[in-house]
């Protein structure tokens, strides 16, 4: 007997077939045992199941639970005050060489208490779950030093216990040069590999290393360095890459087997065809790209030409994307880049997976999946890249129970 037999609905499976790239599955049933799918069908084909509890969902549209593969979430303070620099014309290379941006959220964390850290990283996190967020990567970043870093990987940790939620914690290793290290840079980079890079390894405090590879930002070689650090203590690899201008950090990226490149506004052909190779995640950001009132948009229709899968995340950070919304970050990236509404919810649900490498855990509906879903008051799935203010799902489940 199984657990749970969820009836009364339709799935978008995200199981690819012919002429049918969500898995659309009209009709359908869903059968659940020890927090896992178990079968996935036409309710008549499992009508003969036993379950301990037949859930009717009420027609609703059934999904992955949707998975924000990008985000800051950690932090202390906000940056409103850079949006209204922005709108006086303030470019954000500009706020950050003026002691703004990244910097001044570095100071404001380092100075948040335990208590203030995780419940401001809470809100956020809810809001994101309310959306319909079953798994959130959450990346480091906001410490700059091994101390600091350290402390925020294990206050996701913390948040991963108490929430309903899966949390995948990302090291961004080499996010911005901190102040008090302003004339010692190459003494920073050797600090951050042979220090932090070792220490989160041995504690398992993350499953990837992640770097800011931008003229604001390290160079390649700085980069490469450290993605040779990761590989040395078996952690794979991403990278925020192509943003501001290209410097080759998609490339470098495909070179390490990278997870994903995120970004990717100024990417050019060698860069998608060497992401391709390698079966890199392009991952867009169109948060960013609106917050920020950027004009060049990530190559799309070059990325499908060579078959790079795209993600879709949030990139919720206090200065570029104070976005909390996944189904808004599905919208934007239909409205701002193109993307199809089937490549939108691919984008948050089976793309997204693989850019964390879980996709053998979440992203799909299929037997043996964590049973992840979401449950929508939709007539289509199409409808969730459309709504502008989707309030969420009606239903989302996590390991089989409500959430």
């Amino acid at each position: 007997m199984w657990d749970r037999l969820f009836v009364d609905c339709h799935a978008a499976t995200m199981v690819a077939a012919p002429g049918n790239p969500l898995g659309l599955l009209p009709n359908a049933a869903i059968g659940v045992q020890d927090g896992r799918v178990v079968r996935v069908g036409k309710r008549a084909e499992l009508a003969g199941f036993r379950a301990a509890e037949v859930v009717p969902l009420g027609g609703a549209w059934v999904t992955p639970g949707l998975i924000d593969c990008h985000t800051h979430l950690i932090f202390g303070g906000n940056r409103a005050n850079e949006h209204a620099m922005r709108r006086a014309g303030a470019t954000y290379e500009e706020i950050a060489r003026a002691g703004g941006g990244i910097a001044s959220t570095v100071a404001a964390t380092r100075a948040s208490g335990a208590t203030d850290l995780i419940a401001s990283a809470r809100r956020r996190l809810r809001a994101l779950m309310a959306g319909g967020c079953t798994t959130v990567e959450v990346k480091s970043g906001y410490g700059l030093d091994p101390a600091s870093e350290i402390r925020l990987l294990n206050t996701a940790r913390a948040l991963g216990g108490q929430e309903a939620v899966r949390i995948v914690p990302t090291l961004l290793a080499l996010h911005a040069l901190p102040p008090e290290f302003a004339a010692r840079r190459e003494e920073y980079v050797d600090q951050v590999i042979d220090e932090l890079v070792p220490a989160v390894a041995r504690l398992q405090l993350a499953t990837a290393v992640d770097g800011f590879c931008e003229g604001i930002g390290f160079t390649l070689a700085e980069t490469e360095r450290l993605f040779e650090a990761a590989a040395r203590h078996g952690l794979r690899v991403k990278l925020h890459a192509e943003q501001l201008s290209n410097s080759g950090g998609a490339r470098l990226a495909a070179k390490y087997d990278a997870l994903s490149a995120d970004h990717l506004e100024h990417i050019d052909e060698d860069g998608i065809a060497a992401m391709a190779e390698a079966g890199t995640i392009a991952v867009l950001l169109p948060g960013a790209y609106y917050a920020l009132q950027e004009t060049r948009k990530p190559p799309v229709d070059l990325l499908r030409a060579y078959g790079v899968p795209m993600a879709v995340a949030t990139d919720c950070n206090p200065g570029t994307s104070p976005l909390l919304s996944p189904t808004l970050a599905m919208n934007m990236a239909a409205t701002l880049f193109g993307l199809t509404p089937e490549e939108c919810l691919a984008g948050m649900t089976i793309n997204a997976a693989r850019a964390l490498g879980i996709a053998d855990e979440v992203g799909t509906l299929a037997p043996g999946m964590a049973a992840d879903l979401c449950a929508w008051a939709i007539d289509d799935p199409a409808e969730l890249a459309y709504w502008i203010g989707h309030p969420g799902p009606d239903r989302r489940i996590v390991a089989g129970r409500d959430a």
